[in-house]
């Protein structure tokens, strides 16, 4: 029989749970991924042996904190708080090329369940580090990225994604919105695709307490070995 995925849980209380999300889980049961058995809120709830509400989504090929209510006046509590952009969510994410210090990204998207539906979106981004490799991908003689951190100010779907390659700077690993060039070198060079983007940090309010409360999620293994061969 296979083994049950065990979740990371980063936070628990007697409303909340916090789980550190591996890349390529979904968070719920999905149409167009029939064949998937596993998912986060499954496991989670199979996991304290109770019923878990996400609070909000990560996509599937994203990794990191994904916050559950465990009764519905929370969870409405901190949907709200999210629509009102009442909480902080902080990504890192490895992009190509070498991206500006720091900057505001507002653009907007097309929504992708309603394409005749244009949202507002905004992103802030800061540059921790930059690398180059000399190793030549594509008409680049070098291969050059950035790691950065993320934080949207809105939460449309796919934001981050769409954001970066909008500004010419495509997370790596990204087989929709990416560069198929870069992500070919992602894969040549770390031996690994995967899409580097992880949800490190989320900061919200408490729905009955109304503490702040921060949760963390530690940088992966696997992300930082990629960041490592990428040079930074």
């Amino acid at each position: 029989m296979e083994k049950q995925t065990t979740l990371k849980i980063l936070y628990r209380d007697e409303h909340y749970v916090a789980v550190d999300k591996p890349a390529g889980l979904l968070v719920h049961r999905s149409p167009i991924s029939a064949e998937e058995s596993e998912f986060a809120l499954q496991l989670l709830r199979d996991q304290i042996g109770q019923v878990v509400y996400p609070c909000h989504r990560l996509d599937r090929p994203t990794s990191g904190v994904l916050l559950f209510a465990l009764d519905k006046d929370c969870l409405r509590f901190t949907q709200k708080e999210l629509a009102n952009q009442g909480c902080d969510k902080i990504y890192q994410a490895v992009v190509r090329g070498w991206a500006g210090e720091s900057g505001e990204i507002d653009y907007d998207l097309k929504s992708e369940e309603a394409p005749d539906k244009i949202q507002s979106a905004q992103t802030h981004y800061r540059t921790l580090a930059r690398s180059e490799l000399p190793e030549p991908v594509g008409r680049y003689p070098t291969a050059r990225f950035s790691l950065l951190e993320l934080s949207p100010r809105t939460g449309r779907k796919h934001q981050l994604r769409r954001h970066m390659a909008h500004l010419r700077h495509p997370i790596l690993g990204d087989t929709r919105h990416g560069d198929g060039v870069q992500n070919r070198f992602l894969r040549a060079h770390c031996g690994i695709q995967r899409l580097m983007l992880r949800a490190e940090r989320l900061c919200f309010t408490h729905g009955k307490t109304k503490e702040r409360i921060t949760l963390q999620a530690a940088i992966e293994a696997e992300f930082q070995e990629i960041v490592a061969k990428l040079g930074f």
